[in-house]
């Protein structure tokens, strides 16, 4: 069967209907509409080249068709290769795909597309591509003046000035995400992650426990915080046993509760194994070291009990999350 070009389509509607008369505009404005179908068709096929020639066809015959401007600057940024950075053509594909995200947050007034191509235009800005932090910042902060409750552009924005080594901006930062969203989890886990990044441990458990004070009946709340506790007390020598004797325990405190939660919660039975042998190494009572590694051993058997159960699609399938 004999395939006709968007072109075409359109010289044999307007001769058929009897608008061969009619004013260019209307002729261009149907141009650039079969050219932005054709450019969606492409689009959603992948292929990217053929996407960008029908999206820049459709540009060039009617300029308000904005939404072009988002998907040609996407097609442009899918073909460009992070690992081939520093080539010439590759690079062009990459400022190809910031002018167009550009013009498609200037002029596009449907608020849902306006924040995809402002979320798309921070990350051409990120580390992986451009890596141009005082570029995307103003960008990330156009998205939190969009959506001042949504917590994930604070993190964004956090990440930029922690990276650029501006942590107490980082950090102001993720308090203010946490006041837009104080009954958000990852608020609280985020500000932790940031506060062992840099050393702040005790920062980190107020984080974490802040949460939990949040969520009493979440056990994935006090296993996150027994996790640091072990992560703390198993890998950081600087400490003295006295001092890892009391982070074991301040974590068993956590994991118990967790357990105490949802004792199906086969992850929580993993750490409280870890907790254990962890205290095992420090007991100096042989006797006890044994009762410990004992108990651990007893807990390690339980969580695969757990697991096997789970893969088999058995009732303790629910142990797999926190929440029972």
């Amino acid at each position: 069967m004999r395939k006709f070009s968007s072109q075409a389509v359109v010289v044999a509607f307007v001769a058929a209907f009897g608008l061969a008369t009619a004013g260019c505009g209307q002729v261009k404005m149907l141009q650039a509409r079969m050219a932005l179908k054709d450019a969606h068709t492409a689009y959603q096929q992948q292929d990217y080249r053929g996407a960008i020639e029908a999206y820049e066809r459709a540009i060039a015959a009617d300029a308000t068709q904005t939404e072009a401007y988002f998907y040609l600057g996407n097609s442009y940024d899918n073909l460009y290769r992070p690992t081939r950075r520093g080539e010439a053509a590759n690079d062009a594909l990459l400022d190809k795909a910031v002018e167009n995200y550009r013009t498609a947050v200037e002029i596009e007034q449907r608020p849902e597309l306006r924040k995809l191509a402002l979320q798309y235009l921070a990350n051409a800005y990120g580390a992986d591509k451009l890596n141009d932090p005082a570029q995307s910042e103003p960008v990330v902060q156009q998205l939190i003046e969009m959506e001042p409750t949504d917590p994930v552009n604070y993190f964004a924005l956090a990440r930029i000035y922690e990276d650029s080594g501006e942590y107490e901006r980082a950090e102001e930062t993720l308090v203010k995400a946490r006041e837009a969203r104080p009954t958000e989890p990852t608020v609280y886990t985020t500000l932790a992650a940031f506060y062992n990044r840099q050393g702040n441990f005790d920062g980190a458990i107020e984080a974490l426990q802040a949460r939990a004070e949040r969520e009493p009946t979440n056990p994935e709340a006090f296993y996150t915080i027994a996790t640091y506790y072990w992560e703390k007390a198993y890998r950081d020598f600087s400490l003295s046993n006295a001092e890892k004797m009391k982070y074991v325990q301040m974590g068993i405190q956590a994991i118990d509760k967790s357990i105490s939660l949802n004792p199906k919660y086969m992850e929580a039975l993993v750490y409280k194994n870890l907790l254990l042998r962890v205290q095992a190494t420090i007991e100096t009572n042989p006797a006890r070291q044994q009762q410990l590694l004992k108990e651990a051993e007893q807990l390690s058997n339980q969580a695969e009990d757990i697991r096997k159960a789970n893969a088999g699609g058995g009732r303790g399938a629910a142990g797999t999350t926190g929440r029972s």
